[in-house]
């Protein structure tokens, strides 16, 4: 069964959309030019308006997941890497749990499970982009005519194509790390010194005040006369960006990069060689960014199908329960005000957490949770499970001091998947806790970004090293 459904790609493994594997190792400043090219297409397409769009002033179903999705409104970014996450998502856990049989031994079936991967992608790209488009995102599609909507759909759908290509391109090593990670990182941080350093102005009733947070703080200290209420209005301010959410941005960064540093350092040595030992790494997140990520693209689809269907059946007892959406303090912003998706969402401040606290345990039960069991579960379907280790060490001919190859697994197995949970469930808390101090960019966001950025530095120091090794060698 599993080699029949693969083989129901191959058809369109003609039409789909390659790049080549490099035929030689391609050089580190290559590699960082290759990316900084990703990057610059990336942000090209984030400000490339769709063309047709009528109004963009309704309700933004995923406003709330757009820097962690690497997606903006009214831009070929639009669905951002949603489909390429749920499709990967979707194709890898069908392969974990075996109901596709998938022998990554063989070429063949490795060509065949990434193409399936793009396929899904795109046909990912074109459901989200039908349903964006026939339920009025940018206009009425009476008003907008057959043309511009299938206009805007095949506009989307090849912007999503673009993204697979551009992440592809990295992964196929032409660059660094992958182009999921690069355009997470980049929109977060693009969030993050926009709400710092925005030199626009609002009128929120005492006079024009910048957007912000650190410009604000000096354009109040020099504009009012009193200096204590300016710096209680930058620090405490409600309705923009202020000090006390950058500095639990900070706060944040800090407490991911330290908690990168925590690992369980197993001995080994050489079955072959005598007196040859190293260390095997456990880190605490193990599974590095990918229960958050997962949980991300759970939770962004659930909530863009909810609001969806409550704008068409609001009074439908299936759909309210699904989810009921209202607008945000006098904005045409909606927000979750009661089902599941009310109590997926995180509340938006600890004053909003503290008036409804039911709300708040679900909530941060079902982060744990979710993050704790999506942890658990990427770990048998990427490759990294206990028995996976076991094999890779066996074939690399070392072993665990003090055990034998079947104790060897066997404290594998005890120390892997608790590290994976425990490490998914503290993602998980972190998130929440970055979120109800109000860090800039969600604290799903935010964490996603700081172990991205740890990664590519980690990435950069191998590399250096390499290259440092390679020009004492030559």
């Amino acid at each position: 069964m599993g080699f029949r459904f693969l083989h129901l790609i191959r058809p369109f493994m003609a039409v789909l959309p390659e790049i080549a594997a490099p035929e030689r190792k391609i050089p580190f400043r290559q590699k960082v030019l290759w990316t900084a090219v990703t990057l610059f297409i990336f942000l090209v397409c984030s400000q490339v308006p769709l063309y047709g769009i009528m109004s963009s002033d309704s309700s933004d179903p995923l406003y709330w997941m757009r820097a962690i999705l690497a997606s903006n409104r009214g831009t070929l970014m639009e669905l951002g890497i949603t489909p390429i996450v749920t499709s990967g998502m979707f194709m890898q856990l069908l392969a974990g749990a075996n109901l596709i049989e998938v022998d990554y031994s063989l070429k063949e079936d490795r060509s065949l499970f990434n193409g399936a991967q793009k396929l899904f992608a795109v046909l990912i790209a074109f459901g989200q982009a039908t349903v964006s488009v026939m339920n009025g995102l940018y206009g009425p599609p009476s008003e907008l005519g057959a043309g511009i909507c299938l206009l805007l759909i095949l506009q989307l759908v090849v912007a999503g194509v673009i993204v697979v290509l551009l992440d592809e391109l990295l992964q196929k090593g032409y660059g660094l790390g992958s182009g999921i990670s690069l355009f997470i990182a980049t929109n977060v941080c693009e969030t993050i010194l926009w709400k710092a350093l925005s030199p626009t102005t609002y009128n929120v009733g005492n006079g024009p005040e910048f957007e912000g947070a650190l410009i604000a703080l000096f354009h109040l200290l020099f504009t009012r006369s009193n200096k204590s209420r300016a710096l209680k209005e930058a620090f405490y301010r409600q309705n923009l960006p202020n000090v006390m959410n950058l500095l639990a941005t900070i706060l944040i960064f800090g407490i991911v990069i330290y908690l990168q540093g925590f690992r369980v350092e197993l001995p080994v040595k050489s079955s072959r060689f005598r007196g040859q030992r190293g260390t095997y790494p456990i880190k605490l997140f193990y599974t590095s960014n990918m229960p958050i990520m997962l949980q991300s693209a759970l939770t962004s689809n659930l909530f863009m199908i909810s609001q969806m269907v409550y704008n068409r059946f609001p009074e439908n007892i299936l759909v309210r329960i699904l989810g009921t959406w209202s607008p945000y303090q006098g904005t045409n912003q909606m927000i979750a005000s009661g089902g599941l998706a009310y109590y997926m969402s995180p509340p938006h401040s600890i004053t909003e957490a503290l008036l409804d606290p039911i709300h708040t345990v679900v909530y941060v039960t079902f982060m744990l949770t979710a993050c704790a069991l999506l942890s658990k579960t990427w770990i048998e379907v990427s490759g990294s499970s206990p028995r996976d280790v076991a094999k890779q060490l066996k074939d690399q001919n070392m072993v665990m001091a003090g055990h034998r190859d079947a104790s060897m697994y066997k404290e594998l197995k005890r120390v892997i998947p608790t590290a994976a949970a425990f490490g998914g469930a503290v993602l998980g808390a972190v998130s929440v806790f970055a979120d109800l101090i109000g860090a800039i960019g969600s604290g799903t966001g935010i964490l996603l970004c700081t172990t991205i950025i740890y990664q590519y530095w980690e990435m950069f120091v191998k590399e250096s090293i390499e290259n440092s090794g390679d020009a004492l060698a030559f």
